[in-house]
């Protein structure tokens, strides 16, 4: 009953709030950030690997890390937008945005997992370096969209909570530097509260480092809201929804919160359990979530997005120490991130179009 309300809830919100989001507000929908934004890029880069693509389908839905659609679908569905995968095979140049994340992606430069993969800094580089190399600017008129952090505390060896929220905070500051003035920006769920981290015995010490995350990067958004004028930053706060659907699994039509239908090794691409029920779980995996909680993170955002006013696209924006500082450390970091063959064909083939057409 409690789901059918929280669903009623954002419809009331969409009446009662300006339609602020819709095909007509945003031109382009443009994405940064690891698995849980990955519509199929690792999928697509992972073809030739031994042990087959990651993340293997089935069980997992077409490149993604669920059973299903994940947030990136639903909201792309709901703003009449459908990215095009950045590791896509296709030479059709992207006309509504582009999906950068990567399975695995730290919030830096690279990959928990497969060597040269982009991390979520160097995706936002790889799109507006090409740009700001040539005085040239991102779609004002797009959404944008940046999320990352959780590869950097569930598999980095030393967890620094400072660097990361930087990294995210340096992913913002490029992209409105390069013209953006839409940006949604996601904190994280409960990381203690996943089913690896109750299975793991580390629920303490990685409740504490979201909960350090989401806290300096509250901070972070405040201060580039208040110091970049004319830009539209949108925090999403998953950490609140999640928090809600673990403490009433019931009322959002769920039955386990604590466990996962699957449960897979990345590093082996091997499934070592599955389920036939895996909408009855919040998790799909131990990380990631199912399809129905993705449509929360979707209603969530859009629900977000509403809620802001969205600025002119001709608002004037000047250059940001920020964004010039991530630019350049970029840059030294260029020479030094090893692509994989399969991965720079990849990005090599979509760098020179980084300007997304209108």
């Amino acid at each position: 009953m409690k789901k059918e309300l929280v669903t009623a809830g954002f419809v009331l919100l969409s009446l009662t709030v300006p339609l602020k989001a819709s095909a007509a507000d945003f031109s382009q929908f443009v994405v940064f950030g690891d698995s849980l934004s990955d519509t199929g890029n690792l999928f697509n880069v992972t073809q030739s690997l031994p042990t087959g693509p990651l993340p293997p389908d089935p069980p997992y839905f077409q490149g993604r890390f669920s059973n299903n659609k994940v947030w990136v679908d639903y909201l792309g569905q709901e703003i009449g937008l459908t990215p095009t995968l950045f590791a896509n095979s296709s030479t059709t140049t992207p006309t509504q945005g582009i999906n950068f994340a990567f399975g695995g992606s730290n919030s830096g430069t690279d990959n928990a997992f497969i060597p040269g993969v982009p991390g979520v800094l160097a995706q936002v580089g790889l799109f507006t370096q090409p740009l700001l190399a040539n005085n040239q600017k991102v779609d004002p008129n797009g959404l944008y969209a940046v999320w990352g952090g959780g590869n950097d505390y569930l598999f980095g060896q030393n967890p620094d909570v400072t660097q990361t929220v930087k990294n995210v905070s340096d992913s913002v500051g490029l992209l409105a530097q390069a013209g953006a003035k839409n940006i949604l920006v996601f904190n994280l769920p409960d990381l203690g509260k996943t089913p690896i981290a109750l299975r793991t015995g580390n629920s303490s010490i990685l409740t504490t480092l979201t909960n350090a995350h989401n806290a300096g990067l509250a901070t972070v958004v405040n201060q580039l809201s208040n110091n970049i004028p004319g830009v539209n930053i949108i925090p999403v706060d998953i950490d609140s929804l999640f928090n809600q659907v673990i403490a009433n699994p019931g009322e959002f039509g769920f039955q386990f919160v604590n466990s996962s239908c699957v449960i897979y090794n990345i590093q082996t691409n091997q499934v070592l359990k599955s389920c036939d029920n895996p909408n009855d779980y919040l998790f799909f995996d131990e990380v990631h979530p199912t399809t129905n909680a993705h449509k929360l993170v979707a209603e969530t955002a859009l629900a977000s997005i509403r809620s802001k006013s969205v600025p002119e696209s001709s608002a004037t924006l000047g250059l940001l120490a920020l964004g010039v500082g991530a630019a350049a450390m970029l840059k030294r970091k260029e020479k030094n991130l090893a692509l994989t063959p399969v991965v720079s064909q990849a990005i090599s083939k979509h760098s020179s179009r980084a300007v997304v057409e209108r």
